[in-house]
Parts: C-alpha cells; sequence; structure tokens
C-alpha cells in the first residue's frame, strides 16, 4: 500500500493514478475556450450556481406577494405599499444593480436615509429600517395549520374560562347563606368579561382579569387568572364583589350598568377602596379596559332587561370630535415617521416626568410638541385640555394624553402585542433584557431574507436598533416601550390581518 506523507515524495505509479483522478474529476466542466474560442460578449455568461435565483431572466412571469425592492420614495399609506408590492418589476434596472450589491451595500440600501422627492418630513435611517418591518404580511403559516392552531387556542381559551367561572360561583356562593336555590339562580345571569389593566408597568399590564357583572343587583367583581406550571390554574379576587360608579369621565357618580360594558370601554375604581399590589396604587384611579365580552350572553341580558339603554351624551360626542380632528392634523405625519414620534414621545415623557407618577402639566406637553416637531392649532390643544384635566388639577397622565393626540390600536391589534411581550417576558417581571430579544427575534421569514435581497442578521440588525433607540436603559425593553414600538408601526398599516403577521412572523406566536 503506497502512502503519501507530507515532505515524502510518492511512488511513481501513486503519481500517475492522483493525475488521472484529478483529470477525471475535472471532467464534467470541459476546457469550453479552448474548444469553442471566446465567449461573443452579448452572449450572457452561465452560472450553474445562480439557476435557482434567475428572477430577472422573465420579469413578468413571476410576482411575488413580497418580492419588492427597497423604496426610495416616501410610502403615503400602507395601501400605496401593498400595490407597489404586487407591481411587475417596473424597476427593473434599480433591481439589476441591487442584486450586484455586496453584503456591506445592501445594508446601506436598507438604512437610505433620505426621501427623493424634496417632501420636508424626511425619513432618517431609523425610520427606514422601522418600515422594513411592515413587510412581515405573508401568512405565517398554511390555511389548515392556521385552522388548526387558532381551534387549539380557543379550546385552552374556553377552558380556562369555564375552570374561572366555576371557581367564582363556588366562591361567591360561600360568601352567602341561603338555604334557597334562588340566589345561584340570580347569580347566573352575568356578564364575562376580559380586561387588562391600563399601565405602564409591564408585570400590571400582562395581568389576565376577567371580570363579571351581576344584572340582579348591578354588582360586579374582577378575578386574575393565574397559571402555575402546565397544568395548575387558579383565580384570586382583584376587585371584590360590590356596587361600584364610574370615578372618571362624562359619567363620573353614576353607577354601572349594562350599558357599560363593551369592548374598549374603560371602567375605573378608586384604588385605596382595594386591596391591590402596591404597583397598582401608584395610580388613585385603577383603570381597566374591557377587551372582549361573552356576546351570546350580553345579547341574552339584552332581551331580558327592561332598562337597557345604551346612548352617548352630546358631551361624550363633542369630546370624540376633538379627539378625531387632532389625531386627523397628525394622522399624515405619523403614517411615514410613527414609529419615531410615538417611541421617542414617550422616552422623552419619561425623562422629563421627574417625580415619577405619570402626571406632566401644561407647558410640559406643549414644549413636547415642540421638540417633536408636531402641529396643533391652540384652540384644539386648550380643548384638549380641558376634556383630559376633568379634575382641574393642572396636569394629565402622558400615557392618556398620547392616546388622546395619536388614536391607539384596537384590542384585537393589542391582544397580540400582549402575547408577543408575554411569550418574551414568561416570568412577568415587567422587563426583558436585549440579548433575550435578540435571541427570540426570527427574521427567516421576511421577504427580503427569503428573496435572498437581505440577510436574517441584517433585518434582525436593523430591528434592534430602532427597538433600543426608543428604550431609557439599552439593555433592556419595557412592555411600554415594547407596545409604544408596535403603537407606531399599527399606524401605517390598514388590515388588521397584516398587522397580526407582522407580529406572528418574528415572534412565532
Amino acid at each position: 500500500m503506497d502512502l503519501e506523507v507530507k515532505g515524502v515524495t510518492a511512488s511513481p505509479r501513486r503519481q500517475a493514478q492522483l493525475s488521472s483522478r484529478g483529470k477525471k474529476c475535472q471532467g464534467w466542466r470541459p476546457d469550453t475556450w479552448a474548444t469553442h474560442g471566446p465567449r461573443p460578449p452579448e452572449v450572457p455568461c452561465l452560472d450553474l450556481r445562480r439557476l435557482g435565483d434567475s428572477d430577472e431572466e422573465d420579469g413578468d412571469s413571476y410576482t411575488p406577494y413580497s418580492g419588492s425592492y427597497p423604496h426610495t420614495c416616501p410610502l403615503e399609506s400602507s395601501s400605496d405599499w401593498r400595490t407597489s408590492l404586487q407591481m411587475p418589476y417596473a424597476h427593473h434596472c434599480q433591481a439589476q444593480q441591487f442584486k450586484q450589491m455586496s453584503r456591506k451595500s445592501c445594508q446601506n440600501k436598507i438604512e437610505g436615509t433620505q426621501l427623493e422627492d424634496g417632501h420636508k418630513d424626511y425619513l432618517t435611517a431609523l425610520d427606514e429600517k422601522a418600515l422594513l418591518q411592515q413587510r412581515y404580511t405573508s401568512k405565517p403559516y398554511n390555511m389548515w395549520h392556521s385552522i388548526r392552531k387558532s381551534e387549539a387556542e380557543d379550546v385552552a381559551v374556553e377552558r380556562r374560562k369555564r375552570a374561572v367561572v366555576e371557581q367564582v360561583m363556588v366562591d361567591q356562593l360561600s360568601r352567602i347563606r341561603t338555604k334557597s336555590g334562588l340566589t345561584e339562580n340570580m347569580l347566573s345571569n352575568k356578564l364575562c368579561f376580559d380586561s387588562r389593566i391600563i399601565s405602564r408597568n409591564g408585570h400590571d399590564a400582562c395581568r389576565e382579569l376577567i371580570g363579571f357583572f351581576f344584572t340582579c343587583d348591578r354588582s360586579l367583581t374582577v378575578y386574575e387568572f393565574q397559571q402555575f406550571g402546565k397544568n395548575r390554574t387558579n383565580a384570586l379576587p382583584f376587585i371584590q364583589k360590590g356596587i361600584y360608579q364610574h370615578e372618571r369621565g362624562q359619567r363620573k357618580g353614576k353607577a354601572y350598568d349594562l350599558s357599560d360594558f363593551y369592548i374598549g370601554a374603560n371602567l375605573t375604581f378608586r384604588s385605596i377602596d382595594h386591596n391591590l399590589p402596591e404597583s397598582v396604587k401608584q395610580n388613585p384611579v385603577l383603570t381597566l379596559r374591557v377587551i372582549s365580552i361573552d356576546e351570546a350572553a350580553m345579547d341574552f341580558l339584552k332581551a331580558s332587561s327592561t332598562e337597557f339603554k345604551q346612548e352617548c351624551s352630546k358631551q361624550v360626542v363633542d369630546d370624540n370630535k376633538v379627539f378625531r380632528k387632532i389625531q386627523g392634523i397628525l394622522r399624515e405625519t405619523l403614517s411615514k415617521r410613527g414609529v419615531r414620534v410615538i417611541t421617542g414621545l414617550g422616552k422623552y415623557f419619561r425623562q422629563v416626568d421627574k417625580n415619577r407618577n405619570g402626571f406632566l402639566s401644561q407647558a410640559a406637553f406643549k414644549e413636547a410638541l415642540k421638540v417633536f416637531h408636531l402641529e396643533i392649532p391652540e384652540e384644539d390643544f386648550e380643548s384638549l385640555w380641558l376634556i383630559l384635566d376633568d379634575s382641574k388639577s393642572g396636569k394629565v397622565d402622558y400615557g392618556e394624553f398620547t392616546r388622546a393626540i395619536f388614536g391607539e390600536m384596537n384590542e384585537y391589534r393589542k391582544a397580540f402585542v400582549r402575547k408577543a411581550y408575554m411569550k418574551l417576558d414568561f416570568s412577568k417581571t415587567g422587563s426583558v433584557p436585549m440579548v433575550d430579544i435578540r435571541k427570540c427575534y426570527c427574521a427567516k421569514k421576511h421577504p427580503l431574507v427569503l428573496a435572498g435581497k437581505a440577510t436574517e442578521e441584517e433585518i434582525k440588525s436593523s430591528f434592534l436598533e430602532t427597538l433600543r433607540e426608543s428604550c431609557s436603559n439599552p439593555s433592556e425593553v419595557s412592555y411600554s416601550e415594547f407596545e409604544d414600538y408596535y403603537e407606531g408601526l399599527s399606524i401605517g398599516v390598514i388590515d388588521d390581518d397584516d398587522f397580526v403577521n407582522i407580529l406572528r412572523n418574528p415572534w412565532g406566536i
């Protein structure tokens, strides 16, 4: 047996075998230059390695939904953006240049810093990177898989609610001494609703609350659902059963009735009247947002109730007109740089809030609007202030101010934002380290990655840079900062399903 050792010459027979083997290995690539002459310049070079990525051979034959090239012009709205995605490669020359870019030039292309139309609202590099997240609109699962996941989630939610209802009924009946079944029948006429705490504290904002309104005496109670491990669950009283009144708004001082319960409604309570966590008691008024209700029970209770009246007072209608007018003024600006403005404004408010109570003066809000170039007519601002400062204290919660001038995403979208954050913050501490964000964020399904126009690391780095810019502490992300980011992103996305896919694709929810 002949062995060739480095530094030792092989035998003549071994050298002959190696020479013949080398010729066989090279037999699949003939020397075309010698046999056929040089390739004419007008004939394109055949590159077998790129046959799987030959989009430009026939620009009209293949139009992927998410296969557009980076925009260098402003996107006026999300509908315009979706239309531009379906154009059959109108910018073919630009695509050719983009294909030949190196990894470094690809990153520079993603980080475009200017608009080309000379508009005064220039998009910064952070705006361009944030807009990349709006391209995650493709469905993460096929139809069959989506149905299975949806059914599994519905079954889990139904089981959880059934367990909580049974526990609540046992808890309430154990507090009442009676020898007849009348009490149980009265308690059965109830409306079940899910709610969340409006709070900047991530731990409180992610509490899962289930409430019950009893029509027999117009009392209500709220329980907090808690899960220990995979199988053990518990429901603990959060708001004790009682008859409560509105603590804020146009119905302040009036008792709650059936018409006060609908998706998006706010329920207010005095914090000192309840045995609440200290973090919740920091705000004198606890605000719960109704995020879902039992529609079947609501229809039954409406039909059997003779006192149900759902009407809006003239004052409420006028207040909503003020909100809509201001939101309409700012909508155009936010559609282009919503993430940067909303996250930046939230960061600014946290910095100037020296007392850490969330309340700022009128002068502070005017200065903030000036810093971020948000122009609101003085008359409209004064009308807004009269609505928000209903206690006449001269200060307003800056979260409430932000929601009033910008609006907020609907509860369907908000539910997926909370679900994504709760997946990251599984221990419910209220903040997530940035290293965990990097580990969990998946850019595999981003259209630019699928088309081979950007790497996963480039998309991930763009997201992390824009998210880190909105954080007071660059090493961690609080719930309010995470919510602000997607609040700004939501403004440029019209369709709810598109926005949900923007969350499902990178976070796997």
